[in-house]
């Protein structure tokens, strides 16, 4: 019988970094490619995929649980539990799924209303958010799928999958933007059939690799006999992990809501300053997921002191390298905004927001790192409580106070980011250190009785 891969922070981290670099590339690729059509469809874009950032979101509190509760059995020695895991989450996101894309396909126009954005913004942002938020369990099932395969220790297989349906995406890009060949030019909705199409290639290949990968076969076929106290669990994990991350994409959104009162301009100004800033903390992603499958196996395993370390080493490094890349984009930040646009003004303002960024990404880094090491042990509410005063009481009120109250623009915006973060990520270390979370972990009365 096939083993579950053995694990190291590098081993899992680079295939990790890689992927979440290429779905980064697959929302630059559209901003990018669009921007040689449109500004007012790359701001369109921008706001449909926040909104659809919160959609993501919420599948990932199925997600979450998954990759804790699969790495805890496994390093307890509980296959066949993790693989029951597998199944029930796989269901779950399927039918959670479906009924957020529904929701999304029959309110995309009011959605688009509550965050009152420019008139002219709304044909190309309605018609994106209905496709690609329509058809968004396909997205459910692959983040489900990933999760797995990375618990198992197979990151490198989500990799190849995200490689493959990035090419994908760019490719149906380009011949539905610029129209080569006589392909119809499409704009706005030519970059949502792309978006679709790749994402439905990329599920049916990565459900086939799932099934051959596991060491045990996945029951799907005793799904309603498998234990409720396992769905239970991953709701336990899931939805304070969630409701986290929640708040923070509501609160962003309600921000853009702000940030629509300076004008479209602030908004796509907005726009391709997240998408550079990605490319910074992406390190930090990648490190704090390859921790959180880390410190799950040896939680599991019932090694809290080598779990402890493990987190304190990973932030250390997600910090300094967060710091370093934050300094090199700001050198370089007139060359990447040229990559987007050759507006003066939204070069101009988004290279003092790159400057503030350097500031910002270390405090971010605290928060990913740590919060994922605490879910890991099952420590998952404080963050939540945490998240959700800071993030509206310091990022969301003072985003207005700063950049509308006090005229400050997006730079008083940034300014309340770098403030969350750090508050965030300060009560985050200490409540690691505290080690409250030794008695949190959920398979404390499990016993391997399985090979």
């Amino acid at each position: 019988m096939k083993k579950p891969a053995k694990l190291t922070l590098f081993a899992l981290t680079w295939p990790i970094f890689i992927e979440i670099s290429l779905h980064m590339l697959m929302g630059n690729a559209d901003t990018l490619m669009l921007s040689q059509y449109s500004d007012n469809s790359v701001a369109a874009v921008g706001v449909s995929n926040q909104i659809l950032f919160l959609i993501i979101v919420m599948f990932g509190f199925v997600a979450t649980g998954t990759s804790i509760l699969v790495a805890q059995f496994l390093g307890a020695g509980l296959e066949r539990k993790a693989a029951e895991i597998s199944v029930i989450s796989l269901a779950a996101n399927l039918v959670f799924g479906i009924l957020l894309s529904v929701a999304i396909f029959i309110l995309d126009e009011q959605i688009l209303a509550l965050m009152d954005i420019p008139s002219e913004l709304i044909g190309e942002a309605s018609f994106y958010l209905k496709i690609v938020g329509g058809l968004s369990f396909i997205q459910a099932l692959i983040m489900t799928a990933g999760t797995i395969l990375r618990s198992y220790g197979y990151s490198k297989d989500a990799m190849y999958v995200t490689l493959g349906m990035n090419i994908l995406n760019v490719a149906g890009n380009y011949l539905f933007i610029f129209g080569p060949y006589g392909f119809p030019v499409l704009g706005v909705e030519g970059v949502a059939y792309s978006t679709v199409a790749s994402r439905f290639i990329g599920l049916v290949v990565i459900l086939i690799i799932l099934i051959n990968r596991i060491p045990n076969k996945l029951p799907f076929k005793e799904l309603f006999s498998i234990p409720s106290e396992h769905l239970k669990n991953l709701l336990k994990i899931g939805i304070p992990s969630a409701g986290e991350q929640l708040s923070y994409n509501a609160s962003q959104i309600v921000i853009t809501a702000f940030i629509a009162i300076i004008g479209t301009e602030a908004i796509t100004t907005k726009v391709y300053t997240q998408n550079i800033m990605m490319f910074i903390f992406l390190f930090s992603v990648a490190i704090s997921q390859g921790t959180q499958i880390l410190i799950s196996r040896m939680v599991g395993a019932g090694q809290y002191e080598a779990a402890y370390k493990r987190c304190i080493r990973s932030l250390k490094l997600a910090v300094f390298t967060s710091f370093f890349i934050a300094v090199i984009f700001y050198l370089l930040s007139d060359q990447l905004f040229g990559i987007f646009t050759e507006n003066a003004d939204i070069m101009a303002v988004g290279s003092v927001l790159i400057l503030l960024t350097i500031l910002l990404e270390p405090g971010r880094s605290f928060n990913l790192v740590v919060i994922s090491a605490l879910r890991s042990a099952g420590d998952v509410r404080f963050p939540v409580y945490v998240g959700i005063v800071s993030m509206w009481g310091v990022a969301a009120f003072l985003s207005y106070l700063l950049g509308i109250v006090f005229g400050l623009g997006l730079i008083g915006v940034w300014i309340a980011f770098i403030l969350d973060e750090w508050l965030r990520g300060i009560l985050m270390l200490k409540r690691w250190r505290s080690k409250v979370w030794v008695r949190s972990h959920f398979i404390q009365n499990e016993k391997p009785t399985e090979s």
